[in-house]
């Protein structure tokens, strides 16, 4: 299988930035937050969603032969209290899902196949999902490592419409990386994500503008956005269970009993959503986070997971030009209490050094007070593109160099090619790590 990250030519994206630009009204060239939405007045707006099957587990699956056809689990140790990250379809028919405790996963399918989570392994494919969605659109919106919106609408002249580029993503993907995907498109965000979620695994489902409210009347409320059981409950007891029944009822009397929720149900009932896609130069904030196999209050531990966390964020940044001048430290305890601390620095960074630093400062024996720690996490916002050089030359200006060299290696031999030694002394791993 090829390299898809070296595909496309940086002359290729740049002709189809420009060909995409100039096939909009010249309001959205700055890609402002409304946009998506000045287009979708003006013109249909054709919007995929990609979301790729089981990803990580098929990403194993992929690796090792020996794996397929088998119940596969990523996540924590069944022994502990770990939870899975993903299950193969092959265990998905035992009702194992995401989030679901491993001991619990365990008693359902003894016979599955348990592996830790390799999160460095999963976005160096994530990023060769994403150089693949690039070579039709600059207008991606990245939600998670395995899932992302694509407005396509300006690609048409150059690739045809969005169903015949969502055919040639899905052929791409499955040729080039030995995965599948599966693809919704749609005229807004709602009724993409919808799609893609219909035919799962390798699926791809068409709603144009005309067909929509045949789509959305026989769904289940709980297909909506914001729709939880306590909504669902409220609904119910106005006679409302299906999409279409809710579609019938007048905006005012849902919102005199959801409030503003009620508006945003009426518009969704209908298929309306005029929020657009959004690439991520437009992300106000950047961050990781581990929860812990087994509680802990070894602050050793915690600082070596701070600065592993602090290299995952830094190399995110400097992949996309970003520097941050606000560090944000989150921990979650035992008894799920959550807490965040912020410092806001007098220059953006992006150097894992750096934000290693200004987050470990945060954590402090106060804080602690003692407590176990069952979740840290690692965020940088306040951003800053670009980048001025220092007017005077001290270790910390080159910092960053270090880490651009550290990427550079990392990106041609490997996510695990370099490590510090300090992160080699991490014993414990983590039971699951979320991309924010």
């Amino acid at each position: 299988m090829g390299d898809p990250a070296h595909h496309a030519s940086p002359a290729l994206l740049l002709a189809v930035r420009e060909v995409v630009r100039a096939s909009y009204p010249m309001e959205h060239e700055d890609h402002g937050p409304d946009a998506n939405a000045t287009v979708g007045r003006a013109m249909t707006r054709e919007i995929i969603h990609v979301d790729m099957d089981a990803f990580f587990a098929a990403i194993e699956q992929r690796d090792n032969p020996e794996l397929r056809g088998k119940p596969v689990i990523v996540g924590g140790d069944p022994d502990g209290r770990g939870v899975v990250s993903a299950a193969s379809y092959e265990a998905r028919r035992f009702g194992i899902r995401s989030a679901m405790p491993c001991a619990e996963a365990r008693q359902r399918c003894p016979q599955a196949v348990f592996l830790p989570v390799n999160m460095r392994k999963y976005r160096d494919v994530s990023r060769q999902v994403m150089a693949i969605l690039a070579e039709y659109t600059p207008l991606i919106e990245q939600l998670s490592v395995d899932e992302a919106f694509m407005d396509v609408t300006g690609s048409r002249r150059l690739f045809g419409n969005a169903e015949q580029i969502a055919r040639q993503i899905k052929q791409r993907i499955r040729q080039e990386l030995g995965l599948t995907a599966s693809v919704g498109v749609g005229p807004n965000k709602f009724i993409a994500k919808l799609a893609s979620e219909r035919q799962k695994p390798d699926g791809m489902v068409i709603v144009e503008r005309q067909q929509v409210q045949d789509f959305l009347r026989d769904l289940p409320i709980k297909d909506l956005w914001g729709v939880g059981e306590a909504t669902a409950q409220r609904l119910e007891r106005l006679g409302v269970k299906m999409v279409g029944e809710l579609a019938g009822l007048p905006r005012e009397q849902l919102q005199e009993h959801f409030g503003e929720m009620g508006g945003l149900l009426h518009d969704l009932a209908h298929g309306r959503d005029d929020r657009p896609v959004q690439p991520r130069s437009q992300r106000k904030s950047l961050s990781a986070e581990t929860t812990f196999t087994n509680d802990t209050a070894d602050r050793a531990f915690l600082r070596r997971t701070l600065l592993a966390l602090a290299e995952e964020v830094g190399g995110r940044l400097r992949a996309e030009g970003l520097r941050g001048r606000t560090v944000t430290l989150k921990l979650r305890f035992s008894n799920f209490k959550t807490i965040t601390r912020r410092k806001t620095l007098d220059e953006p960074i992006n150097g894992d050094h750096q934000i290693y630093e200004a987050v470990s400062a945060l954590l402090t024996g106060s804080l602690l007070r003692g407590r176990l720690v069952r979740l840290i996490g690692v965020g940088v916002s306040g951003f800053a593109a670009g980048s001025q050089p220092s007017l005077f030359r001290d270790t910390e200006a080159d910092q960053p160099a270090v880490d651009k060299a550290v990427d550079a290696i990392r990106k041609r031999f490997g996510e695990d090619s370099i490590a510090r030694g300090t992160l080699l002394e991490a014993k414990t791993p983590p039971a699951e790590e979320n991309d924010v």
